[in-house]
């Protein structure tokens, strides 16, 4: 391999840094349309050229503040004046970007301009003189749109023709660049009305928050419509593919519990997880991606700041606890973009309260059949997401509430405000936004979700056919767990569905019904009613079945989120205090609902 060379890529948040990064370097880096996406530094290599490594800074407006994101781009930039320095700047409002270029070639006259979305910017009205702003800034200066693949070759291009191994002399150490010299270089035609009507409709007192509560029923409604046959078609093929392989398993001759651990433990829990899993993930992650690459995303932190601030807690906790709706591990990561620490690990501590994806099929099963089963058909479902709608408000609240908690007690910080750009209401690339999304969101998620599920199905076989005595040992520990339980309204079979489902929401379910029928094997249901009947046969009332929903939404994190958590506070103390707060907070809730009803 050649001498490295390094490029850097420097810009304000949400300018189309990471859609570049992703381009020329091949990678997939999640892209948003939100300020403070970018929470780390990532690392890869130009395609067209593996000795050229790119970095991709943290967003920022300015290296004169002392933000972690700030400090750290300005002391990488000092400490490697050799590098290509690119800045990304939003074609739309160049003006933004002044500050950070001035000081920028103030350290290094290795720089490239980048203006990106020009089309996007042509087509609206905005002209720049090219030519101009070369000879203004002494640099040179490209054109891009990062939703282009043409892109890839007009940046490569440049950074082949301008990379060089040592830094070139300072010619702009007290340059200063002011509005006034840009009057020459850019005009602008440009009508904003649209984008004001939006914010106004999107954002105002009045119609704000309702919108986005009624937008959140919607998603969930066509949610629970969508992934119902998929579910089942996957059920079906999976079940098909189980005879065959046990087949396969028996030719051979293997010793029966071999087979049986491979094909009814680990098999049937992989398959579970993937069939209730991924349907909803297939629809629930695009439309959240369309909603984030339109702009919507800001506008939910700008209409929830006012409550989090009441909460004392930082409002782009409200961007953490949308990411928590798909993942919790994904809004665990997200916390990166809250500055203040104290506020950072809330945000962590709390983010299990946000039902995840996982949890979803489990709730809208409860609902179904236990407060909407009167209805039928499309009002059913529309019942069910509502009821659904209110207990994620529920667990918003207490959220919200336990974060209050938090930050007067153990993580006492002051009320810092925050300053968030609302980028332009942007027409998402519909096909490729749902390709991406499925792509870097469902199955990255998924897949990590089976490397905890086949150590799992092999637990769950082993807890259901070694016996102890003339008792298998989930039979035994039923029996321990089931006065437990009744003090919350729950029983034993209950909690250890909970416990044994650590790895995987998805399969709490089905652990509960294998302690139900006593069977060896989790056990599937081929429909709604045969589960109720399960379900009621075995004393679920109404009362259980709130009691259920409650201790779903707010109970331990699964495995994967937990090692998460770690991995981002590095904490043992913060580990267990997110497994132990919500698990508190939901038994307590469910104590008082058995005591009332």
């Amino acid at each position: 391999m050649d001498k490295e060379k390094l490029v850097i890529l420097l810009g304000n948040p949400n300018v189309g840094k990471s859609s570049i990064y992703n381009k020329i370097t091949g990678e997939n880096q999640h892209i948003g349309n939100w300020t403070g996406k970018t929470v780390d530094c990532a690392e890869g290599r130009l395609k067209a050229d593996k000795s050229v490594k790119i970095i991709d800074l943290p967003g920022i407006y300015t290296m004169a503040s002392a933000s972690a994101e700030e400090l750290y781009s300005k002391n990488y930039l000092l400490n490697h004046k050799n590098a290509l320095v690119i800045i990304v700047v939003d074609t739309n409002c160049i003006y933004k970007s002044v500050s950070l270029i001035e000081e920028t070639l103030k350290i290094t006259n290795n720089v490239i301009i980048c203006l990106n979305q020009y089309l996007t910017a042509e087509k609206s009205g905005l002209k720049i003189n090219i030519k101009k702003l070369e000879e203004l800034l002494s640099v040179p200066v490209i054109r891009t749109e990062a939703t282009d693949n043409r892109c890839v070759d007009v940046i490569t291009n440049s950074i082949l023709t301008n990379i060089t191994n040592s830094p070139l002399p300072i010619i702009n150490s007290q340059r200063t660049i002011s509005k006034c010299d840009l009057c020459n270089v850019v005009s602008q035609n440009i009508d904003n009305d649209n984008q004001n009507k939006l914010d106004k409709f999107f954002t105002s007192k009045l119609t704000g928050i309702p919108v986005m509560i009624l937008m959140l029923a919607v998603i969930l409604y066509i949610t629970i419509i969508g992934a119902n046959y998929p579910s089942e078609f996957l059920s079906y093929i999976f079940g098909e593919g189980g005879v065959y392989l046990e087949k396969i398993m028996e030719s051979f001759h293997l010793p029966y519990w071999i087979t049986s651990l491979l094909c009814d433990g680990v098999y049937r829990t992989v398959t579970w997880v993937i069939a209730v899993m991924l349907p909803p993930m297939a629809i629930f992650f695009p439309i959240f991606s369309l909603l984030e690459n339109f702009g919507y995303l800001p506008r939910v932190a700008f209409n929830l700041d006012n409550i989090f601030r009441k909460a004392n807690c930082s409002g782009k906790q409200s961007l953490t606890m949308c990411m928590g709706f798909g993942c919790n591990a994904c809004g665990v990561t997200g916390c990166r973009i809250i500055n203040d620490k104290k506020q950072r690990l809330n945000a962590i501590v709390t983010n299990n309260f946000i039902p995840c994806n996982g949890r979803f099929p489990t709730l809208i099963a409860l609902i179904t059949i236990f407060m909407t089963s009167v209805f039928h058909s499309v009002l059913q479902s529309l019942c069910s997401a509502l009821i659904l709608t209110g207990f994620i408000i529920l667990s918003i609240m207490i959220s919200m509430l336990i974060s209050y908690l938090l930050s007067k007690t153990i993580l006492k910080s002051d009320n810092k405000s925050f300053v968030m750009e609302m980028p332009k209401y942007k027409k998402p690339p519909i096909l490729s936004t749902i390709f991406d999304s499925l792509k870097n969101r469902a199955v990255f998620v998924l897949l990590r979700a089976l490397v905890v599920a086949l150590p799992a199905g092999a637990l769950i076989w082993v807890c259901a056919n070694v016996t102890v005595g003339e008792q298998t040992i989930l039979s035994h520990i039923v029996g321990v767990l089931d006065p437990v339980g009744k003090i919350f309204g729950l029983d034993g079979e209950i909690l250890i569905g909970l416990l044994l489902g650590f790895p995987a929401n998805e399969i709490v379910i089905p652990i509960i019904l294998m302690a139900y029928s006593g069977s060896n094997i989790i056990v599937d249901y081929n429909s709604v009613n045969e589960l109720s009947n399960l379900l009621v046969s075995n004393g679920w009332t109404i009362k259980t079945a709130i009691c259920m929903i409650i201790i779903v939404l707010m109970h331990f994190p699964c495995s994967t989120t937990c090692l998460t958590i770690y991995k981002e506070t590095k904490s043992i103390f913060w580990t267990f205090l997110s497994i132990m707060i919500p698990t508190i907070t939901g038994l307590l809730l469910c104590f008082i609902i058995n005591l009332i009803l």
